[in-house]
């Protein structure tokens, strides 16, 4: 029976764009060495140039195979275990289930389901879950999206701090309006508990953006989504983001959240990945096919990828993370190397996790794009021989 080998090395590996090719040794499933593939080097695998990065990671995710995260229950684990595997697939290693506004009990069951579930113990080919991210609920009536207003709630310490309860280690990132906090309380707050602080649904202008900057908030939420355009005379949060190096902005690159356009010019104003990152914005109907489906009280339709309330109100999309990478791609908008960190190496460091390096647990993805099919190849590198 083929088992996994104790030693594999790989040569000839593209890594973070740089030149020089690169030989990686592998220990136990981990990595032990990286190094300058010298020209008589044999390994277990030769990339032949191609690129070579640690899986995907998607930091707004809203659901999967139709079950929205908002609407958890305890009969969901064996669920939770399936959209890990599904994700795995689509090339994901690690995800923050998203909820978005909903009530307080709704929001805590969750968390609580959540924080069950991260205490079993996980089969290798499946995404991990290693917070969430908590979209609202204290976010801008005027620009709340598809969120349902009747659970909005103003931003206070008082409100976050029963909106966590006893669940503040489970959440791992908090989207909010910085405008609505009075008191500049809030931010400093949930920095001081390690929750990464990300503006999103809001009105705030550049000095409002600024001053949250300045508070510890590092992060926009779908930027240009849900929010003021740039305008030459009022920047507003997003352009206070995009020159700030601190700041690391989400975006939905499915070409309907963000025309091409502006997806160029944000990209090339942010320096590509080292000021932004993919995130998928996926609906619960991701891994099913279009059609209608349910969410919370109303109804989504989904079609050619891209969800929409009834009345249109653009939700989310069901296209998996690594389609954003293809499309950037195809658009001529930046070059492999760049749209494989946009959705492996940007998102880890815009919370904090480690990149591919010695030490690294080797799930590694071997990269190549076809430039004359226009299409974009991936897939998981096998450790067994």
């Amino acid at each position: 029976m083929k088992s996994k080998q104790n030693n594999f090395i790989i040569t000839n590996a593209s890594i973070n764009g740089y030149q020089q090719k690169q030989t990686l040794i592998i220990q136990n499933n981990l990595i032990t060495s990286i190094h300058d593939t010298d020209s008589s080097e044999k390994g277990d695998l030769d990339l032949q140039r191609d690129y070579l990065s640690q899986g995907g990671v998607d930091l707004q995710i809203n659901g999967g195979l139709g079950l929205a995260f908002p609407d958890l229950t305890s009969s969901d684990m064996d669920k939770l275990h399936e959209i890990g595997a599904y994700l795995w697939e689509t090339g994901i290693d690690v995800f923050l289930p998203t909820i978005v506004t909903t009530s307080i009990t709704k929001i805590q069951q969750s968390l609580a389901i959540i924080k069950q579930f991260q205490a079993q113990e996980k089969p290798e080919n499946e995404a991990q879950i290693i917070g969430v991210h908590l979209e609202g609920p204290c976010l801008n009536y005027e620009k709340r999206g598809a969120h349902p207003p009747e659970y909005l709630l103003p931003l206070t310490l008082d409100n976050i701090k029963e909106i966590l309860g006893d669940y503040q280690d489970v959440v791992k990132i908090i989207t909010l309006a910085p405008e609505l906090d009075t008191t500049g309380k809030v931010v400093p707050y949930l920095k001081s508990l390690g929750i990464v602080v990300s503006l999103g649904h809001s009105q705030a202008t550049a000095s409002q953006g600024k001053q949250a900057f300045a508070q510890g908030a590092s992060m926009v939420t779908h930027a240009f989504n849900a929010m003021p355009s740039l305008h030459h005379r009022q920047p507003g949060l997003l352009g206070e983001a995009i020159i700030n190096p601190q700041v690391y902005c989400g975006l939905i690159a499915d070409g309907i959240h963000v025309t091409p356009t502006m997806l160029k010019l944000i990209l090339q104003a942010s320096n590509y990945q080292d000021g932004i990152f993919l995130v998928s914005d996926a609906l619960s109907p991701i891994g099913l096919p279009d059609g209608f489906y349910p969410w919370d009280e109303r109804t989504l339709e989904v079609k050619n990828g891209t969800a929409k309330l009834p009345d249109g109100t653009l939700s989310g999309t069901t296209l998996p993370l690594f389609v954003g990478a293809e499309n950037l791609l195809k658009w001529g908008i930046c070059s492999l190397p760049q749209a494989i960190a946009l959705v492996t190496d940007a998102p880890r460091k815009a919370i904090n996790l480690k990149t591919l390096q010695v030490g690294s647990t080797a799930n590694l993805i071997r990269w190549h794009w076809h430039q004359e099919k226009q299409k974009l190849d991936w897939h998981r590198i096998s450790l067994i021989l």
